[in-house]
C-alpha cells in the first residue's frame, strides 16, 4: 500500500521481487500493527524525505533471504522490524548510545518502505529477533505503541508510583500493564464521555479512569501523554504533584497553547521521547516475554489499509490496528 502524496488513500501496488543488499533481509510480512505516527505521514503532519513510501513500522515477518554480509540471522526467522531503520553510528549521540538522537537517521515507512506490504527489505542490524509465543497479529503492536510506551515510562521514573495515562491506546493500554505490574497505581484519562474507554482501562489495571479534563483523586507523581492534543501539556502538568514530571510520547502534537507559569513552577518537568534505541527494545522485549502482556487488536487485509487507517483517525478503534498481509478476495 503506497502513499503518494500526503492526504491522498493509499494504493494497492504490484511490484517486482525484493532483493536484499549486503547488510540487509527481505522479510515476508505476516503483521503490520497501524501506528498514529503512520496517521501523521498519511496526512502530512511529518516532513517525508521520500515519496512515495509504502508507511508501517511494527512488523512481524519472517527472514526469507538474507545479503551477503549478514550472518546473525537466518532465513525461516521471525523478526520485527521497528520504527529505527538505521543510525549513521559516527554523530556524538551515536557514540554516546543515544542513537534515537542519530543527526543522520532513517525510519521505516518514512525514510525506506515500511510493512503495509507483503515483503519488505530491512538492514539486519535493525531487526529485532522474536522468541515470544504469540501470534504475530499480538505481537506486532509491541514493536512501537510497547516500545516508545517503555521509553516514556522510563522517563517518567522509577519514582512515579502514581502515574497518568493521558490518551489510552495502543501504547497506554499495554503501558498500563506493565506500569500495574511495577506495583505503581494507574490513572487513566479519555476523551469526556468515553465510558467504554474508561472501563477498558480499569480492565487492565487503572485505579481510576476519567476525562483528560478531570483532576484526579490525588495528586499525580508523573504523567505521560500519548494522544498528540498539545492542550493536554497544561491539564497534565496541573494534576502532577511538585517536583512531578509529564512525558510527552508522540512524535507530532497539536500546538501547546499559553498557560500560567505557576503550572511549571515547583520544579515540574516538561519533556518528550524521540524514537527509540535497540537497547530500550532488547529490554522491553525481555520484559515481555517474562510477562505476558494482553493486546487489544482489531485486523484488517492489507488492502483494506486505508479503512484502519480511517478507524485510527475517528478513535473508533480500541487497542490497536493491525494489517495482515492478505488481499480481500473479490
Amino acid at each position: 500500500m503506497v502513499l503518494h502524496a500526503p492526504g491522498q488513500p493509499l494504493r494497492l501496488e504490484h511490484r517486482p521481487d525484493l532483493e536484499p543488499g549486503p547488510a540487509e533481509l527481505v522479510l515476508r510480512v505476516e503483521a503490520c500493527a497501524v501506528c498514529r505516527t503512520d496517521l501523521h505521514v498519511v496526512d502530512g503532519e511529518l516532513p517525508l524525505p521520500k515519496l512515495p513510501i509504502v508507511p508501517g513500522h511494527e512488523i512481524v515477518g519472517i527472514v526469507e533471504r538474507t545479503g551477503a554480509d549478514v550472518h546473525s540471522l537466518r532465513a525461516g526467522q521471525r523478526v520485527g522490524v521497528p520504527w529505527l531503520a538505521h543510525t549513521c553510528g559516527h554523530c556524538a549521540y551515536c557514540r554516546l548510545g543515544r542513537e534515537n538522537l542519530c543527526d543522520k537517521p532513517l525510519f521505516t515507512g518514512h525514510g525506506r518502505d515500511g510493512g503495509f506490504a507483503t515483503h519488505v527489505v530491512a538492514e539486519a542490524a535493525f531487526c529485532l529477533p522474536l522468541d515470544l509465543p504469540q501470534d504475530p497479529v499480538h505481537i506486532a503492536p509491541l514493536l512501537c505503541a510497547g516500545l516508545i510506551g517503555w521509553r516514556s515510562l522510563r522517563m517518567a521514573g522509577d519514582d512515579a508510583k502514581k502515574l497518568g495515562l493521558y490518551g489510552f491506546g495502543a501504547a497506554a493500554h499495554l503501558i498500563a500493564q506493565v506500569a500495574a505490574h511495577q506495583g505503581r497505581q494507574v490513572f487513566a484519562f479519555t476523551r469526556r464521555g468515553d465510558a467504554q474507554a474508561q472501563s477498558f482501562a480499569r480492565s487492565l489495571g487503572a485505579v481510576w479512569a476519567g476525562s483528560s479534563d478531570d483532576i484526579p483523586p490525588e495528586p499525580l507523581d508523573a504523567a505521560i501523554i500519548f494522544a498528540p492534543v498539545g492542550a493536554l501539556v497544561p491539564l497534565a502538568l496541573r494534576a502532577v504533584r511538585k517536583g512531578g514530571r509529564v512525558v510527552c510520547g508522540g512524535i507530532h502534537m497539536s500546538d501547546i497553547p499559553s498557560f500560567a507559569y505557576r503550572l511549571l513552577w515547583e520544579e515540574r518537568q516538561l519533556v518528550s521521547v524521540a524514537n527509540l534505541t535497540r537497547a530500550d527494545a532488547a529490554e522491553f522485549l525481555r520484559f515481555a516475554a517474562q510477562v505476558p502482556l494482553r493486546v487489544e487488536t482489531a485486523s484488517y487485509p492489507l488492502d483494506r489499509a486505508n479503512d484502519a487507517l480511517a478507524d485510527l483517525r475517528a478513535g473508533r478503534l480500541q487497542g490497536a490496528a493491525v494489517l495482515q498481509s492478505m488481499i480481500t478476495p473479490d
